[in-house]
């Protein structure tokens, strides 16, 4: 049986997962195609240029199985991984709180909440 959520509900949760999802697809799609504010920002953060599109490749893998509702659970886990390591490196560098290093965090928000909201399971699992 499947649950009836209202049109407001259902509209909510792909905003807040439309954001993250484009967030992420602008930013991993910029790795693979190696622009020099990327490769700047990158290497100023302590990664040397060839691991660039490694990441780029990791952050687009685990946002499309976020994208994929069948899979989407797996890629939040994934992301929040992916958003961890962004604030470990902001964290590292000392960056401003809460325009630089907690900016991943507010991405995990928006990506958990609107997954909250649009799958049942996540919601019996956080109760």
């Amino acid at each position: 049986m499947t649950e009836k959520i209202s049109r407001g509900r259902f509209w909510t949760a792909w905003v807040l997962s439309g954001i993250v999802v484009l967030f992420m697809l602008f930013d991993s799609i910029s790795k693979l195609f190696k622009p020099s504010s990327v490769v700047e920002g990158t290497v100023t953060l302590g990664f040397a240029e060839h691991h660039i599109v490694p990441i780029g490749i990791i952050g687009l893998i685990c946002t499309v199985l976020y994208a994929i509702p069948r899979t989407s659970v797996l890629g939040a886990v994934l992301l929040t991984g992916y958003f961890g390591g962004a604030i470990a490196t902001q964290v590292r560098m000392d960056a401003p709180l809460f325009s630089n290093t907690l900016f991943a965090v507010y991405l995990g928000i928006l990506m958990w909440g609107g997954l909250w909201l649009r799958d049942k399971r996540v919601r019996r699992l956080f109760g």
